[in-house]
Order: C-alpha cells, then sequence, then structure tokens
C-alpha cells in the first residue's frame, strides 16, 4: 500500500474528530444558552450557614422574599450550621453552577477562615462566582449586669482584677476575632466559650454563664432594653441609632480595631456570568424596597448591594484585613 493511501484515512479520522468536538461544543452552548433563557425554572435555595434566628439568618429571609418576586421563583433559605459557616461554603462549592443554589457568606467563611485554619476544603477565591455585595452588621460589647462595669474602661479593670474568671461567648468568628484583639491590646485573661451561634449563646448569657459576647443586636437589643443586659461599646464607626448611648470603639480610642462583618451573596465557580448579572440586579432591587430597608435598621445592618465585580474585588481586599486583624490577636495559624 502506498504511503499516500495509508495517510488518507487518518486525515479523514483527525477530520472527522474535529467535526464531532465542533459540533459537541456547539451543542452544550446552545444546551447552555437554553437554560440560561429559561432560568430561574425552578425554586432557588440560599445557604444560610448559622442556625435560624440569628442576624444573618434574619438579613436573608429579608432579602429572598422581594428576590423570589422578582426571579419568578421562590428563593428557599437552607440554614447548614456549623465550622463558622465552612459546612455551609463546602457545600456550595461542590454545588452544580445552575443558579440554584447561592451562599448567603460572611466574613467569617470568606475572610476569616483562610487565617484561622491550616486547610478549608475551599477556596475563596477559585471556587465561588460572586454575585452581590449586601452589607454589614453592627457588632456590640454586651456584658451581663453580673460585671459591676458602666463602661469600657471599668469593665477592662474588672477583668484585670479577675484574671481568667470571665467567660465571654461567641457566636461566629467575628466575636472570637474581635474579643481576642481587644484582650491582646488590653492584656486580658478570659476564657472562650464557642458557640454554633449567636441564639444558642443567648442562654448561657442570660443566666450569667457567660459574662461577655461580642456580637449583633439581633438578639441581643431586647434585653438591653429590659435592663437584662449591658451594651458596652460598638465596632460601628458611628453610634447607632438602636443604641445611641452606646459609644464607638473610636471614640475611645481604639481606632486600631478595624474588622469589618460583611456578608455578600455568592455562587458556584464556573456560573454562567449571565446569570451572575441577573441575580447581582435583582438582588440591588430587592434590598431597595423600604420594607426591607425597614427590617434592616431593626437589624442595625447597613445595607450595600454591587456587581459580581466589586464583590470579587472587596473578597481579595477584605481578605487582607482580616488577616492584619487575626495576626494581631494572636490568633494566625502557622
Amino acid at each position: 500500500m502506498s504511503p499516500l493511501l495509508k495517510i488518507q484515512p487518518m486525515r479523514h479520522f483527525q477530520f472527522a474528530m474535529a467535526f464531532i468536538a465542533l459540533v459537541g461544543c456547539t451543542l452544550s452552548l446552545e444546551a447552555q444558552s437554553q437554560s440560561t433563557a429559561f432560568y430561574p425554572s425552578k425554586p432557588i435555595h440560599l445557604v444560610v450557614p448559622f442556625p435560624p434566628g440569628g442576624a444573618l439568618d434574619i438579613v436573608a429571609r429579608t432579602i429572598a422574599k422581594p428576590l423570589g418576586m422578582a426571579m419568578g421563583q421562590p428563593v428557599v433559605i437552607d440554614n447548614k450550621a456549623g465550622a463558622d459557616g465552612a459546612i455551609a461554603a463546602d457545600y456550595v462549592a461542590k454545588s452544580q453552577p445552575d443558579g440554584y443554589t447561592l451562599f448567603m457568606a460572611t466574613y467569617g467563611a470568606m475572610s476569616a477562615l483562610p487565617y484561622l485554619h491550616k486547610s478549608l476544603p475551599y477556596n475563596v477565591l477559585s471556587d465561588f462566582t460572586p454575585i452581590s455585595s449586601t452589607g454589614k452588621f453592627a457588632f456590640f460589647l454586651f456584658a451581663h449586669p453580673s460585671i459591676p462595669s458602666k463602661d469600657l474602661n471599668e469593665l477592662i479593670a474588672f477583668i484585670h482584677a479577675h484574671p481568667d474568671e470571665v467567660n465571654y461567648g461567641s457566636g461566629n468568628v467575628g466575636g472570637v476575632v474581635g474579643t481576642a484583639e481587644l484582650a491582646q491590646l488590653n492584656h486580658l485573661k478570659m476564657v472562650h466559650v464557642p458557640y454554633k451561634g449567636e441564639v444558642p449563646a443567648m442562654n448561657d448569657f442570660l443566666a450569667g454563664r457567660v459574662q461577655l459576647m461580642l456580637g449583633t443586636p439581633a438578639n441581643a437589643l431586647d434585653f438591653v432594653k429590659e435592663g437584662k443586659l449591658n451594651a458596652v461599646v460598638t465596632f460601628l464607626d458611628k453610634r447607632s441609632p438602636l443604641l445611641p448611648q452606646t459609644p464607638t470603639m473610636h471614640e475611645l480610642g481604639y481606632a486600631n480595631l478595624t474588622i469589618t462583618p460583611w456578608s455578600g451573596i455568592f455562587g458556584p465557580a464556573k456560573l454562567s456570568p449571565v446569570i451572575a448579572a441577573r441575580l447581582s440586579l435583582a438582588v440591588n432591587d430587592a434590598m431597595r424596597g423600604e420594607e426591607v430597608q425597614a427590617e434592616f435598621a431593626k437589624q442595625a445592618f447597613e445595607s450595600k448591594g454591587s456587581t459580581p465585580a466589586e464583590l470579587g474585588l472587596y473578597v481579595k481586599d477584605q481578605l487582607q484585613n482580616w488577616g492584619h486583624s487575626i495576626e494581631l490577636a494572636g490568633l494566625l495559624t502557622k
């Protein structure tokens, strides 16, 4: 057989394979285009990394209703608590990138955990598709009335006088890092009692089994008004209208405490840019509603939307900021 007869069948085979690949790619693009055009065709699940009733859960449910109306399908809240948000983050990262599983993420899983754990089952920068920022939470340092202190200076003096006798509870990473940073700056010796969320911590806090907690006003505000808890200081940039008598850290000379308790919505990696953009617009519109803003005000939640690209840049910025704060607090994992 001549060499020419041997080469021609090979060329025919290569052409056929290239044609099959081209047809497959075209069909895949058409299928993706069709799925995007009909999105959403079923309920969307918004995964929340904390138990029901907490500040993030309330914010997520507040957004979910108008977001569902805008998208034409209900948005269902899935609470997957545990591991400071890592369980929920990993679940979403491994989900299908079809727009039906979204992550109501916070600084915990996306900014702090990379510095607090030697290894995580997900990568913050490569395993998610940014959709929209949602805003930031108000953090207050609350104290049980069993501690005889009217302000932060008296509180610090009391802890100095009672080393390792004051328990502080934490329901999230922000509570851990913020309290540890304050303790490190003032050389305080306290006992840390971790909880899976602020809601589970509240019973022990009210009973006085833990005497301090840095957290949101979602579950503590009514108890402060009833005199069952005291609001010592806030990590907000300015005083909150919910507790106007409570000074800021900056007012008291603690400008270096710079953690930002932010939140945002993400999808898995490789989510269609068309779907991400559509969701981003819908989230931003949902947060502008009067009822939504009124509910946010009750939680001292400062809403702020964004484009997917803006959220992506913000995540990188906050990774650096939280890494710096965690190092200052002495919590950095080697």
